[in-house]
């Protein structure tokens, strides 16, 4: 009998061991900021026209900035803007136009107990599926608009002109000063000149 009462308080003191090792091993899931909702969702099909990616995590550290980057169908990087984070769970960013197929996004946060998450999901974007909105909690944000690479006369306009017009007007200048610049010159020249200013010498009646 007393054989069996150690062993049975061997049993309970293992079982009470494990018990402690599982909720020590569980619990930094609760702790630390796993990703609990996006959009576009991870494994989703959306429609084209998405301009605004979020996130949802548990409470992320303040003062920390998230990284966002997307890859496209065709394996190039897709121009993102700095992500903002509202409610101190959710962050937003702007991306630029995604092409149809499918999509890779990664991303790195910081909990608010410090630990760093990064992570990637897919998702694709195809003509017919479902459109996608922006979530309430990016929307009256002010997200910076992400960097294409364009330089300010690259589409759009030129000083309140359209760029075929800026184009035109820039044109018309080039040419406007260098005949400017043409007949200063001849001016100048005829200025230093020996014989400027004077009259041909009078010939006498001919004999």
């Amino acid at each position: 009998m007393r054989g069996l009462r150690l062993l049975r308080a061997a049993s309970a003191g293992l079982l009470g061991c494990l018990c402690v090792l599982l909720w020590l091993g569980g619990t930094p899931a609760y702790a630390h900021s796993a990703l609990r909702t996006a959009t576009p969702a991870p494994g989703a099909k959306v429609a084209p026209g998405v301009d605004v990616v979020s996130l949802t995590f548990g409470r992320l550290k303040s003062g920390t900035t998230p990284k966002i980057s997307l890859t496209g169908p065709d394996g190039t990087a897709v121009p993102v803007g700095r992500p903002v984070v509202a409610d101190d769970s959710v962050v937003c960013a702007v991306v630029a136009p995604l092409r149809a197929g499918v999509s890779t996004l990664s991303y790195a946060v910081t909990s608010a107990d410090g630990d760093s998450q990064s992570s990637a999901f897919q998702f694709e974007v195809s003509d017919g599926a479902e459109a996608v909105t922006t979530p309430s909690a990016c929307q009256g944000l002010s997200l910076p608009e992400p960097d294409t690479g364009e330089s300010p006369s690259e589409g759009g306009t030129v000083l309140g002109l359209s760029r075929t017009t800026a184009l035109s007007v820039g044109a018309v200048t080039v040419v406007v000063i260098a005949g400017g610049g043409v007949l200063a010159l001849r001016t100048r020249r005829a200025a230093r000149s020996p014989t400027a200013g004077r009259s041909a010498p009078e010939r006498g009646p001919s004999v």
